[in-house]
């Protein structure tokens, strides 16, 4: 929901730093899998207790999952660097709630469960309706030029990054707070399934 607020204001500023990155040679790829492997630090460090070394790790990590796609876009884009970005994006967001459950099973364990289960069926949903628009030649450029057909809901990208936010600065609502964004997740990929009942 917010992605289409943010990207046109961040871009700029992505674009400057990924020139820079493209001069020394760095690719794509490398960024995509150096973004990962900080937030894959984010969430030791999350599990370990050092919720503001976690922050802004995943801070990072995300800002890095920015930098990827405006070093492709200088340096020509892939379908290998498209596919990879889109794995490492769902390890990340799987990762920093498990991260939290790792943290305090007790308190975290079955609500990190039923947040991580509305992010698989919302990637499910998201994924599955690229396919069937790929085979039907639909195109869309809502959220940008992306590698594939890209639907828009309620929890996209930015939402999920706020809400990490909220878990490293308020740790003891990880439960409220998940079950919460659980429900947004769970209706966007609803939403989706109903959209793609009318397109197909």
């Amino acid at each position: 929901m917010l992605d289409g607020w943010v990207k046109p204001r961040l871009d700029p500023m992505l674009d400057g730093l990924a020139r820079k990155l493209a001069a020394t040679g760095v690719g794509a790829d490398t960024v995509t899998v150096v973004a990962c492997a900080v937030g894959l630090l984010a969430t030791g460090a999350i599990a370990l207790g050092y919720l503001w070394s976690g922050l802004a790790l995943l801070l990072i990590s995300r800002l890095g999952d920015g930098l990827d796609g405006a070093v492709a876009r200088l340096n020509g884009k892939t379908d290998y660097g498209g596919f990879l970005d889109i794995v490492l994006d769902f390890v990340f967001y799987g990762a920093i709630p498990l991260g939290f459950v790792l943290l305090d099973p007790a308190a975290n364990a079955v609500a990190g469960a039923v947040l991580i289960f509305t992010f698989y069926v919302n990637g499910a949903s998201f994924l599955a309706f690229a396919v069937m628009a790929e085979r039907r030649g639909l195109s869309s450029d809502a959220r940008g030029e992306k590698s594939i057909f890209f639907t828009t809901g309620l929890a996209e990208a930015t939402e999920t990054i706020l809400l990490f936010v909220a878990f490293c600065l308020l740790p003891a609502s990880f439960a409220t707070l998940a079950y919460a964004f659980a429900a947004l997740t769970a209706y966007t990929a609803v939403s989706r399934i109903v959209l793609a009942r009318r397109s197909f």
